[in-house]
């Protein structure tokens, strides 16, 4: 039985502790914060309650992999999941809109023919079938096992190419771009194109740097569905909280790390804000990369060779969350999901990417996801209603004040196109915006040479792993999980472990 210190108590995080406590080990997780979960957050007042992080999951059998795996209960005993129908709602800029089925192929497809003309579904679904060759051949090496060490080889595209066609397309053969140029080439109608790229940003990627094979964002979503938990994702959070503690994992909280003890050239504890330091065979910092760096000495663990967090060719946006409490019953026909689409999408990418020197600013027209859960745990009674809505900024686009007020006004201007009547039913707001330094990846991609990789679970120093988010394979619930299943994997098996077959 080896002793493990766990920097940080995220989704990644408690993730690994809990399989490393089922495998025999002793875990203790030292978290800064008053609460765990990391980005999985609530904010709850007046028995109104809101997800201010991630609000639907995808690929849950991660999680269903890890309950079961880690005790009796499976999964659907200690969080109540269902598919949200329909999976999401689209309102385009020329008014035209769209519901798409949960996890529907043939669905999909008629509603896109329904709504955006004969043939619309076809286009997308061709770009889709791409989509799932990108996946299948990535999913193992981006999702379930290590980093490689030659993971250069990731840098190739694995979104099958297009061939050009017309005249002056002859005998160029095949070519992968960017997202929004196969966006551009193979759907034509801007409708499409809103609906393919719209899922970058969601995810943390500005679709014109973003490469082709982001295209799997949207086949995950189509494939394996979009799933709610009763009580918002918190529950998920709390579920694995409880699992951790019921397989002994030990619980610090107010317990800042400020240095990782290295002895005989490997890791070998933490040392905490109040003095004290904590012995460990094996350390696993669940944190941004500028944190790790600030209490390990000689900085990154990752050497010259290595996916580097420098290596991510964009910062990463933050988003606007703003909670309305409202009067009224939700209605019976309601979206889970709705997301309005910007009128203007280049000025939208501009402002929260950034282009030239055009600085990052607050985009005067987001597109803004608009969460309208049916679940009593969010709401007083039956006569009020909790709506999230969010859109992606810019870091450090919202200063506070009157800025961070107007710009919360003009995402709810926006989404009274999914909520007529929106602003007449409002009893109170409350504005969340982006922490500073809270800005978490998105999931792993391959293509553009590993520039949209991230850094390895294991270290150039012996003992020391890296989970969650900012380390491979990326960031979100889903990736969270198999981060800590993959650490969990090296720890228990050796840094030879290649992944489950």
């Amino acid at each position: 039985m080896a002793r493990i210190a766990m920097i940080g108590a995220g989704m990644g995080a408690m993730a690994a502790a809990a399989r490393l406590a089922v495998a025999g080990h002793r875990v203790a997780v030292f978290e800064r914060g008053a609460t765990y979960g990391g980005a999985v957050q609530r904010f709850a007042r007046d028995g109104f309650a809101f997800d201010t992080g991630p609000g639907l999951l995808h690929l849950p059998a991660v999680y269903r992999d890890l309950f079961l795996k880690t005790g009796r209960e499976p999964l659907e005993q200690c969080v109540e999941l269902s598919q949200v129908a329909p999976a999401s709602r689209h309102l385009f800029a020329d008014g035209t809109a769209v519901s798409l089925p949960n996890a529907s192929r043939a669905g999909v497809v008629e509603a896109l023919d329904g709504a955006l003309g004969a043939g619309s579904g076809e286009r997308w679904s061709a770009l889709i079938n791409r989509a799932r060759d990108a996946w299948d051949a990535t999913r193992r090496p981006l999702l379930e096992e290590p980093l490689r060490p030659d993971w250069q080889v990731l840098g190739r595209d694995p979104y099958p190419a297009v061939r050009r066609r017309g005249l002056f397309g002859r005998g160029k053969g095949p070519t992968t771009a960017t997202l929004a140029e196969v966006a551009h080439r193979e759907l034509a109608d801007p409708r499409l194109i809103a609906l393919l790229e719209s899922h970058a940003p969601a995810y943390g990627f500005d679709p014109r740097s973003a490469p082709a094979s982001a295209a799997v964002l949207p086949y995950m979503e189509q494939t394996f569905g979009s799933w709610y938990a009763r009580g918002g994702m918190r529950a998920l959070a709390e579920a694995l909280y409880e699992r951790c503690l019921a397989r002994k994992v030990e619980f610090g909280f107010g317990a800042e790390v400020t240095g990782i003890v290295e002895k005989d050239g490997r890791a070998a504890g933490v040392e905490l804000a109040d003095g004290r330091v904590s012995d460990a065979e094996f350390v696993v910092a669940g944190i941004a990369p500028a944190r790790l760096a600030s209490i390990l000495p000689g900085g990154l663990p990752w050497g010259a060779d290595d996916v580097r967090p420098s290596a991510r060719p964009e910062e990463a946006p933050g988003r606007l969350t703003v909670a309305l409490a409202l009067r009224g019953a939700r209605p019976g026909d309601t979206a889970h999901r709705t997301v309005v689409h910007t009128t203007d999408r280049a000025a939208e990418l501009a402002a929260v990417f950034g282009t030239g020197a055009v600085p990052r600013t607050i985009c005067a027209s987001p597109t803004v996801t608009v969460l309208r859960p049916d679940d009593p745990a969010s709401r007083p009674d039956d006569d009020h209603e909790a709506v999230t809505l969010s859109a992606p900024v810019a870091p450090g686009a919202l200063p506070g004040g009157a800025a961070l007020e107007a710009a919360a006004d003009r995402l709810t201007e926006i989404a009274e196109a999914a909520v007529p009547g929106l602003r007449e039913r409002v009893l109170w707001r409350e504005v969340l915006p982006p922490k500073e330094g809270e800005l978490v990846p998105g999931p792993a991609l391959a293509g553009q040479g590993g520039r949209f990789l991230l850094p390895a679970n294991h270290t150039r120093i012996p003992g020391l792993y890296a989970v969650g988010g900012w380390s491979h394979p990326g960031g979100g619930p889903a990736h969270a999980g198999m981060s800590g299943a993959i650490v969990a994997g090296l720890i228990v098996n050796g840094d030879d472990w290649r992944g489950s077959t």
